[in-house]
């Protein structure tokens, strides 16, 4: 029963792990190219080789541009065809136009993008019987007289035995000894000249390194110079070896290397050699900079410049195609192995004598097992070394073994083939593309391939797409004022970045999608805000940066358009507050704001001072027609309005006079003109004009505003009269005060007062009063006080010395 429910209940947990496995292996592919920030085309391809990005128009409407990326099956599923994809490719061209001889091919042109890799073969095939350039570069401090004796015999014989190897064999010479400053050298002024003088030996001054003879195939010139050579001499036991290495290799057109030629370059030595840094015991610290300084055939900065690095003198030999060999006595030979392992294309000979068949057995094996060894050297420049990647791996012919990146035992006329792979990391900040120069060099030979890499870091939109006919919108790259027809005479537009920009613009702006976003495709990707949402063609509408108005944006009757309102029809203003209709502006007479003014939101705006109202009905003009009519008013006014005295005014009203007991305080609604007049009694009293049948009406209202005005005055009276009366008080009660205070403070004045005009000097006190508070060392006790009388010098004594 047991094992039955363990196996019952296992099933249906395997199933659902397999089901669970199935769900995140569907999903993987989603998480790898898919995001919610994604918004660019550039940004997608970055995610990985794999993914995808649809630059069709019509594409899923309504979703975000996220969408967009994905796997390219899944694009393919939603809809979006192969020719509407960017996608991650990698090309590579091989330029034939270039011949070679030894290295091919010698130009290849590779286009990639983040994330990929492209790989290519170069061939390098060992020919027989190579010229041969061998420079000899000779220690020539006194420790090397005998070997120099030695090789005054070598020019000759090696001729002669490389005839079995070489076609044609040049040679040339070099000295060198150490730095000619202290402490190398010794400074005395005897020695400097004659460093040997000590054992009455004529000896040639020190010197960092001499070209002495160039490039030559006459041996018995070689022989000759040979023969005149003289030692040097100097203080420590390092010399300047690899100073005079770097000038014989980077001086090409002094010692005259061969550009067909093998180059071999032979060091010979008995001692170590200085390294970069050990110039700062002579006070030398400028770096070398890897330059020919040859005057005269002298190296002119040996005294300025560092000695160079191991890797500064790698580069310059591998630049140069010049294999180095180095012939030591035994003594120093662990020294000088440390130092072969850091320079490619080098070998190392220990000899127990520089006799000259050891010398030429040196040369002629080095010259075989140099060229039995054929490996390459990868150079990225410095720019981007960092975001690039070299894997090389030799396929080496029969009978070769392969040493890392290198094939051993190579017999001539047989080729070595390499399988380089270079493969980007990633693009520089905000930069679309990048151009990058990649050179492999095989080590000793005098011919390279250029790899010329076209990091593609932005999106082309699909460079060579035709327009869709069912499309309602622009192809990609297809101008405005292009038809259909006029596309198809003209074949495939071209669509980059910078061709459908001017799609990003609005009219009149050369700023795309409003500066508030990025151009992809000919379309513009707005940038989220923090302060709302921006939307729009050209990313020129938000909900955030326009006037309010009743707490809604452009009042809620228009939409916010580069941080402006564009109101909806029937309405304007800065807010769309304001209705396009002027119907409230029309006067009774029918004319808009009675012919005077304009309507404005809705109100009149009268267009002269001397227009008022709500309709600029009112005129400075009208205001002296009231006036004419005071004098009959005030009569009405002076006889309080009673029929029985009316008749005294008929010398003032020569027209018919009507009273208004207005008690609800509206006007009086005839046609006329609205006056005021205000009696002595500052009584303000309302009266209406009209004109009937050429016969004036005068309409006077019977009751005045006048009672809260008088009200108003007597509250201001009161209010100033208590104000001062107050003052006064406050001045009397401060004056009483101060002469309190100076009686007491000078005692009672003689006479019955105390008077001080300013110029009586006799009342000024001739003794300062100072109060001096001293406390004993107990806090508990009291303080004590002492008063000290100073006097003061009279006025008119004069000072006592």
């Amino acid at each position: 029963m047991t094992s039955w429910l363990r196996t019952y209940v296992s099933v249906p947990l395997c199933l659902l792990l397999v089901c669970l496995c199935a769900v995140e292996a569907s999903g993987a592919g989603d998480s790898v190219c898919w995001s919610p920030t994604i918004s660019s085309c550039a940004e997608c391809l970055r995610r990985g080789p794999q993914c995808a990005w649809c630059f069709k128009e019509d594409f899923l409407d309504g979703t975000g541009p996220s969408q967009r990326c994905d796997l390219l099956e899944k694009l393919l599923h939603k809809g979006c065809e192969a020719d509407f994809m960017e996608r991650s490719e990698v090309k590579v061209e091989v330029n034939a136009t270039i011949s070679s001889t030894q290295v091919s091919p010698r130009d290849i042109s590779i286009n990639l993008r983040p994330g990929l890799e492209a790989s290519i073969i170069v061939a390098v095939q060992q020919l027989e019987r190579y010229p041969v350039d061998l420079y000899y570069l000779v220690d020539v401090s006194a420790s090397m007289q005998e070997n120099l004796d030695h090789l005054k015999t070598v020019g000759v014989a090696l001729s002669l035995r490389m005839t079995e190897h070489s076609s044609d064999l040049w040679l040339g010479f070099g000295s060198f000894v150490d730095k000619p400053v202290s402490p190398y050298i010794n400074v005395h002024p005897s020695k400097i000249n004659n460093p040997c003088s000590d054992y009455e030996i004529r000896c040639r001054p020190a010197h960092g390194y001499h070209h002495v003879l160039s490039m030559t195939k006459n041996m018995s010139e070689f022989t000759r110079v040979i023969k005149r050579q003289r030692i040097s001499g100097n203080m420590d036991t390092p010399e300047g070896g690899l100073d005079a290495m770097l000038q014989a290799a980077v001086c090409k057109k002094a010692v005259g290397w061969r550009p067909e030629a093998k180059r071999l370059l032979l060091l010979m030595t008995d001692q170590p050699s200085h390294l970069a840094l050990d110039s700062r015991l002579a006070g030398i610290v400028t770096p070398n900079d890897g330059l020919c300084h040859l005057e005269n055939n002298v190296y002119t900065e040996s005294t300025r410049m560092d000695h160079p690095s191991v890797g500064q003198l790698s580069d310059k030999l591998l630049e140069n195609h010049i294999y180095s060999l180095f012939a030591v006595e035994k003594q120093q030979y662990q020294w000088y192995e440390e130092l072969v392992r850091l320079l490619p294309g080098s070998y190392l000979g220990k000899l127990g004598l520089f006799q000259a068949p050891n010398l030429i057995e040196l040369v002629v094996d080095a010259y075989k097992r140099l060229l039995s060894e054929v490996a390459v050297s990868v150079s990225v420049e410095d720019k981007a070394v960092s975001r690039y990647w070299v894997s090389v791996s030799p396929i080496c012919p029969d009978g070769a073994t392969a040493n890392n990146q290198s094939c051993l035992g190579v017999q001539p006329n047989q080729t070595v083939y390499f399988n380089i792979t270079i493969g980007l990391y990633s693009c520089p900040a905000d930069v679309e593309e990048e151009e990058v120069t990649v050179v492999i060099r095989p080590v000793g030979y005098n011919e390279s391939t250029v790899v010329r890499i076209q990091a593609t870091c932005g999106c082309s939109c699909g460079q060579t797409k035709r327009c869709n006919d069912d499309s309602q919108s622009a192809c990609s790259g297809a101008q405005d004022g292009l038809n259909q027809a006029q596309q198809l005479d003209h074949g495939p537009i071209k669509n980059s970045n910078r061709d459908s920009n001017w799609k990003c613009r609005a009219e009149g702006s050369d700023v795309d999608c409003s500066g508030r976003g990025v151009c992809e495709c000919g379309r513009c990707v707005c940038e989220p805000s923090r302060l709302g949402t921006v939307y729009g063609k050209y990313c020129e509408k938000d909900d955030y940066s326009c006037t309010y108005g009743g707490g809604l944006l452009c009042g809620g009757r228009g939409v916010c358009v580069s941080g402006e309102c564009v109101c909806e029809d029937g309405w304007t203003g800065e807010s769309c507050g304001c209705p396009v209709s002027t119907a409230t502006c029309q006067s009774a007479n029918g004319l808009i704001c009675s012919g005077q003014g304009r309507c404005v939101c809705g109100v009149c705006v009268c267009d002269y001072l001397q227009h008022s109202g709500d309709f600029c009905e009112r005129s400075l003009a009208h205001q002296s027609t009231c006036q004419s009519y005071w004098n009959c008013v005030d009569c009405h006014v002076s006889h309080s309005f009673t029929q029985q005295e009316a008749g005294h005014c008929n010398n003032s009203c020569s027209h018919s006079v009507g009273y208004m007991d207005n008690k609800s305080g509206k006007q009086r609604e005839e046609p006329g003109v609205q006056c005021l007049y205000i009696s002595k009694h500052r009584c303000r009293y309302q009266f209406l004009t009209s004109s009937q049948s050429g016969q004036t009406q005068l309409y006077i209202n019977t009751r005045p505003e006048c009672a809260s005005s008088g009200r108003l005055v007597g509250t201001f009276l009161s209010v100033c009269a208590l104000t001062v009366l107050c003052g006064l008080v406050v001045v009397a009660v401060s004056r009483l005060l101060l002469q309190t205070r100076g009686r007491s403070a000078g005692g009672a004045p003689e006479d019955g007062g105390y008077l001080c005009t300013g110029k009586d000097l006799s009342y000024i006190p001739t003794t300062n009063e100072k109060t001096v508070t001293y406390r004993r060392d107990r806090p508990t006790d009291r303080p004590l006080e002492m008063h000290i009388q100073v006097p003061k010098m009279p006025l008119g004594d004069p000072w006592q010395y």
